[in-house]
């Protein structure tokens, strides 16, 4: 009798994420990654809660699909703006506040302030 060990092809999720260093980054692609408004979203949403708190799943709520939601993690890692690490079944995030900040001094805070900048009546 023949005994299979591992035959399932390994997961996407066994792959080791890649953070970028803020300091390997450019002006250009912070402003890039920051652009989106979903982006933005989900960077004072971090910011709102303690580090490694709030995992992927839980930005259901944002109108865009699972799939895009996914691509703005990546984009958010790849400007270091976000740490990532899994535990179990759930992708928990960081915001990388204080090495964006070395980087990009400011940027960050007007993100973060940018809700309380606009008008109840939507004007500017």
């Amino acid at each position: 009798m023949e005994h299979y060990i591992d035959v399932r092809p390994p997961s996407n999720r066994t792959r080791s994420l890649t953070h970028a260093s803020p300091l390997e980054v450019s002006l250009q692609a912070a402003l890039d990654a920051l652009g989106d408004p979903v982006r933005r979203r989900i960077v004072r949403e971090l910011a709102g809660g303690p580090d490694w708190t709030r995992a992927c799943g839980t930005f259901t709520h944002l109108p865009v699909a699972k799939s895009t939601l996914s691509h703005h993690f990546a984009v958010l890692r790849n400007v270091g703006l976000l740490e990532q690490r899994d535990e179990g079944t759930r992708r928990l995030n960081r915001l990388r506040r204080a090495e964006f900040d070395d980087r990009f001094p400011g940027l960050l805070s007007l993100v973060l302030d940018e809700e309380r900048d606009v008008p109840h009546d939507g004007r500017p």
